[in-house]
C-alpha cells in the first residue's frame, strides 16, 4: 500500500483558496484510490477543528499555522522527518511551501508566485524567508503541480524548473454547475455586487469601492465584500467614500452563508491585480453569477469569453461595466448561461485524476 504524508501545516480555516483546494481534492482522491494510505501532518488549528473531509489519519504537528515562525520551522524541519519516521512513499505539500531537503519524493503544489512577481504586496522581514522557502521547495520537489499555464511559466522563468517536471492541473468549483449549486430559498437580486477575498493589497478592493463611488447615488449597487479577519482595512475606505449605506464588509462566512450570497448576487466583481488561478471566478460562474473581472492572462485562461473584462486600474471602466450590467438583465442572463457552460469544463474529479497522475510520475522517479 502506498503511504502519502500530506503537509497540512498551513490549514487554519483562514487561508481561503488553498484550503478549498485540499478540502475538495482529498475526498476525491480517497474515492478514486481507496488503496492509498493518507496521513495528514496537521496544524494545531486543524487538529482542534477536525477534518471530516480528510480520508485518512491526522497526526498532530504541535505547530500553529497562524504563527509564521512555527509554520516555517515545521516546513523546514518536521515534514521530512515525519515522512522518514512513517516510512512514507511520497510527500504532498499542497500549499506552496514544503521541505527544502527531503529523502522522500515530494510533489509540491504551487498556486501562485505572488512574492516574486509582486514583492510590494508581501512586505516585511518575513518576505525574503518566504521567497527562499518557496524556491527551495520547488527545486527539491520531484514533481511540481500547478493550477495554470501562467504559473507554470513563472516556475520556469523564475526558478529554472524544467517544464517536464511540471504538471498543470486546473482547479474547479466546489458546487454543482447550475441551479443545483444555488441556495434554493434565495431570490436573485438586481443590485447586489459580491466580492470575496482576503485584504491583501493585490485583491484591489479599494478600486471596487472607488468605482462604486463614481456612480450616481441613485444607481449605486449594494456591495458585500467577504473575507476579512480582525480590523477590516476597507472600513476607513468605506467611510472616506461615503458608502456606509451601500457596502457591507464581512469576515470569512460559513459555506451556507456564502451560498446564500452567491444565490442573491446580481454580479460578482473580481478586481484583482494578480492570481495564480482565480478560483472565485469559476465558483461564481458555476452558480450562474455573471462576472466582471480584471483582464489578466491567467483569468482569461480560466474564464474565456464568459466574463466581462476590465483594466484593474481603470476605476471609471469598472464603474461603467458594473452599471451597464446591472441595468441589463438580458445581458446578465446571457453571461450567466455562458459562465455555466464555461464552468462545466472544470471538475474536481479531473483535478483529482491529474493529481494522481502526478503522484505516479513522482513515485516512478
Amino acid at each position: 500500500m502506498t503511504r502519502i504524508l500530506v503537509d497540512l501545516l498551513f490549514h487554519t480555516g483562514r487561508k481561503g483558496g488553498m484550503e478549498s483546494y485540499v478540502r475538495e481534492l482529498y475526498p476525491r482522491l480517497g474515492e478514486l484510490r481507496p488503496d492509498l494510505e493518507l496521513v495528514g501532518l496537521a496544524s494545531t488549528e486543524l487538529v482542534e477543528a477536525g477534518a471530516p473531509w480528510f480520508p485518512g489519519e491526522l497526526v498532530a504537528s504541535g505547530r500553529s499555522g497562524e504563527d509564521r515562525v512555527a509554520w516555517a520551522r515545521g516546513e523546514l524541519l518536521d515534514v521530512a522527518r515525519r515522512a522518514a519516521r512513517l516510512d512514507a512513499d511520497l510527500v504532498h505539500a499542497p500549499a506552496n511551501l514544503g521541505p527544502i531537503r527531503t529523502r522522500t519524493p515530494m510533489v509540491l503544489t504551487v498556486h501562485d508566485l505572488l512574492p516574486f512577481r509582486h514583492p510590494e504586496y508581501v512586505p516585511g522581514p518575513y518576505a525574503p524567508v518566504l521567497r527562499w522557502m518557496i524556491r527551495g521547495a520547488a527545486r527539491a520537489a520531484r514533481r511540481v503541480l500547478t493550477v495554470s499555464d501562467a504559473t507554470a511559466g513563472d516556475l520556469t522563468a523564475l526558478f529554472g524548473v524544467d517544464r517536464t517536471r511540471i504538471d498543470v492541473v486546473p482547479l474547479a468549483s466546489g458546487a454543482p454547475v447550475g441551479e443545483g449549486g444555488r441556495a434554493a430559498d434565495t431570490a436573485r437580486s438586481d443590485d447586489l455586487v459580491l466580492a470575496i477575498g482576503n485584504r491583501m493589497p493585490h485583491k484591489n478592493f479599494v478600486a471596487l469601492l472607488e468605482a462604486v463611488a463614481l456612480l450616481p447615488v441613485e444607481r449605486r449597487p449594494r456591495v458585500v465584500v467577504t473575507g476579512s479577519h480582525d480590523d477590516d482595512p476597507l472600513a476607513p475606505e468605506v467611510r472616506r467614500l461615503g458608502l456606509e449605506d451601500r457596502v457591507r464588509l464581512e469576515r470569512w462566512v460559513s459555506a451556507d452563508e456564502l451560498e446564500r450570497l452567491y444565490a442573491e448576487a446580481a454580479l460578482f466583481a473580481f478586481p484583482t491585480r494578480f492570481e495564480g488561478f482565480g478560483l472565485p471566478l469559476i465558483e461564481s460562474m458555476a452558480r450562474g453569477v455573471p462576472v466582471v473581472a480584471s483582464d489578466l492572462p491567467v483569468l482569461r485562461e480560466v474564464g474565456g469569453e464568459a466574463a466581462r473584462w476590465v483594466d484593474p486600474d481603470d476605476r471609471a471602466g469598472l464603474a461603467r461595466a458594473i452599471d451597464a450590467l446591472l441595468g441589463d438583465r438580458a445581458e446578465r442572463e446571457r453571461m450567466s448561461r455562458a459562465g455555466l457552460a464555461r464552468a462545466a469544463g472544470f471538475s474536481w474529479e479531473r483535478t483529482a485524476r491529474g493529481t494522481l497522475d502526478s503522484f505516479e510520475r513522482a513515485l516512478a522517479g
